[in-house]
């Protein structure tokens, strides 16, 4: 019983959010309660959720003060140079862009942290998707699978994890698995050069030319058109508009200053946004210019071209310390906000305002997070975990036996969707370990396997990093799954056969 409510819980809960008929956060904290009691959580289904968002408490405050920092940084115009860097190289072809986000995301991808990796990369393309009037899920689609390919690194937390249950060494697991990851690398280029084409045919060549961009905002969510809106009201030198396409009450990278219903800002430290509904300015003349003009608003207040290479030698100083983890991860994107805060806005009255603007995109991932909480402690709480993989590894036959490795390569792709690492990792990988021994198969075998699955262990939604992805991007959690998920086994299951063909992998 145990067993098909676990299931029909996990298809319940995609099928909710791929249809759009209820938002994700609303999905994991509905779902999983209603099922919960039917298999009999009863008044306990609260201390299951409440030791469960324990657990999450260091992540949502990962979370929180990383968008904060980055929020930041993105304000002061740490980015900016290299948003225009990026423009300069990929002019104005989208598929070179969405190109280059799979470049970018591969390389801040080696640090080994996905939420790191996803706000740097969102930090930089989003802001020349929504300029160009390209779909933001293909952003998060590229950037989901070039961090979820990299996933494998011997520093990274599942090949860590792996290692550990089965005792052995990370870069014997890692090592072997070179040829694979290239080969991985390889097709996430290629699926994001075609969805870059599918871009370019759709749009072509962008003229940010108003008729163009007005019918390309038709096309966008309505976060960008927003975006694109407010930013058509003019360019640098217009009294009463100061907007940047960079920082947002709404997420963190999009537009900041002024009040929720859109009309001027006048107290001291505001900035007027125009009407996002109507497409006119706060003082009722019809917007005009191209976005051109505002991406990087050169006026916005919060500018601090003096401090620019401090506030890189922080960011420097973030990452160093990310990568050699010395202390704890929310602890250092603490530090550093406060650093940050600090010195580019002394003021108090500043620190505030830069607080407050970003409050809301924080509140909107934080409380996915603790939403993930329900799902993972009805799942842990009831033993629907437990139970389903016990069922997995009984049904699998015993003249399979000799083909387990592949057989724990395949069921990588959907058990670490649906479940945490360290349930997979320490609770499944052991016993499919210990079976594979009668037949031969070394446990540094299995643990190559077992990492296979990683593409699409990244897009789970009990994942933190890609619910903080498609909240900075604005992107619907369904429609990020329509265009990643198959896309994400192809990677995972090419990489497997790469395996198996230069024989770091057995088969039989």
């Amino acid at each position: 019983m145990l067993v098909i409510l676990g299931y029909l819980m996990i298809a319940t809960f995609m099928v909710l959010i791929m249809t759009k008929r209820l938002s994700p956060m609303l999905a994991l904290i509905m779902v999983p309660t209603i099922f919960g009691l039917f298999a009999g959580a009863g008044l306990g289904i609260g201390d299951m959720v409440i030791e469960a968002i324990g657990d999450l408490a260091p992540t949502a405050a990962l979370l929180m003060f990383a968008i904060m920092y980055f929020g930041l940084m993105i304000d002061v115009g740490l980015f900016d140079p290299l948003v225009r860097f990026i423009l300069r190289v990929t002019g104005n072809d989208p598929a070179k862009i969405v190109l280059g986000t799979a470049l970018l995301a591969g390389a801040v991808s080696l640090d080994g942290d996905g939420s790191t990796t996803f706000i740097v990369t969102t930090a930089a393309m989003l802001p020349i998707y929504l300029k160009l009037g390209m779909s933001p899920v293909v952003l998060t689609c590229v950037a989901g699978l070039a961090n979820g390919t990299l996933n494998i690194v011997p520093w990274g937390g599942p090949t860590v994890r792996a290692a550990a249950a089965l005792n052995v060494a990370p870069s014997d697991i890692f090592v072997p698995l070179v040829p694979s990851l290239v080969v991985g690398l390889v097709i996430v280029f290629a699926f994001a050069w075609l969805m870059g084409l599918r871009e370019r045919r759709r749009l072509g060549t962008v003229e940010l030319g108003g008729s163009v961009l007005a019918a390309a905002a038709e096309k966008m969510s309505p976060l960008s058109r927003e975006l694109a809106t407010a930013a058509r009201g003019g360019g640098p030198g217009k009294a009463g508009v100061g907007v940047s396409m960079f920082t947002s009450p709404t997420v963190a990278l999009g537009l900041r200053g002024g009040r929720a219903d859109g009309s001027r800002a006048d107290a001291p430290g505001e900035r007027a946004v125009d009407n996002p509904v109507t497409g006119t300015s706060a003082n009722g003349t019809p917007t005009t210019g191209t976005m051109a003009d505002t991406m990087l608003d050169p006026t916005r207040e919060t500018l601090r071209p003096k401090l620019i290479w401090f506030n890189f030698a922080l960011t420097v100083v973030v990452m160093v310390l990310l990568v050699l983890d010395l202390f704890p991860l929310a602890y250092v994107f603490m530090v550093g906000v406060a650093v940050a805060l600090l010195v580019n806005f002394p003021k108090v009255k500043q620190q505030s305002a830069e607080i407050v603007a970003h409050a809301p995109s924080i509140v909107g991932v934080v409380s996915m997070v603790f939403a993930a909480g329900v799902l993972i402690g009805v799942l842990n709480g009831t033993g629907m975990v437990d139970a389903m993989a016990q069922w997995l590894v009984q049904v699998i036959p015993n003249e399979m036996g000799p083909y387990l490795a592949v057989i724990t390569g395949l069921l990588s792709l959907p058990l670490t969707f649906f479940m945490s690492n360290d349930a997979f990792y320490f609770g499944i990988l052991p016993v499919l370990a210990q079976s594979a021994s009668a037949f031969g198969i070394d446990p540094v075998e299995m643990a190559r396997a077992s990492v296979i699955g990683q593409p699409v262990h990244l897009q789970s939604p009990l994942v933190p990093a890609i619910l903080l992805l498609v909240s900075l991007a604005n992107v619907n959690l369904g429609d990020h799954h329509k265009k990643v998920l198959w896309r994400a086994a192809v990677v995972s299951v090419v990489m497997l056969v790469v395996a198996v063909l230069v024989g770091v992998i057995p088969f039989g």
